[in-house]
């Protein structure tokens, strides 16, 4: 299965779901900021990272651009995790590097481990699931 770091400020999200995903096989790292995420990430190779834009401290944008995904980790796949569809925010997520927009509101939580698989099959797609 895969690594996963899920990086979502809302504690109760964040572990609800680090268990779906550990109950499908799934490898979990937990963060709840970008900084911390940048910290965990100097142990930990994801395969994908389910990444929240809005965070205290370092939000989804700035560690995106800490993280250099285009030039350094292409093959790591991220999914923007939010409630903000089609704005400014998810587009420039886009031109750092972010495979795909999960739409929070659209995806309950016992679809995330098909939404994760899909996502680690598919090749980079621009579009909200």
């Amino acid at each position: 299965m895969a690594r996963i770091l899920i990086v979502e400020d809302d504690r109760d999200l964040n572990n609800a779901y680090s268990i779906i995903l550990k109950n499908e096989g799934h490898e979990v790292v937990e963060a709840y900021d970008g900084q911390e995420a940048l910290t965990k990430l100097k142990d930990f190779s994801p395969d994908l990272i389910l990444l929240d834009l809005l965070m205290p401290i370092m939000g989804g944008l700035e560690f995106l651009q800490n993280y250099d995904l285009v030039k350094k980790h292409p093959e790591v796949k991220v999914l923007i995790f939010t409630n903000m569809e089609n704005s400014p925010e998810v587009n420039e997520a886009y031109k750092l590097g972010a495979h795909r927009c999960i739409i929070k509101s659209w995806t309950a939580p016992h679809n995330l481990a098909r939404v994760i698989t899909d996502a680690l099959q598919a090749k980079p797609a621009k579009s909200a699931a």
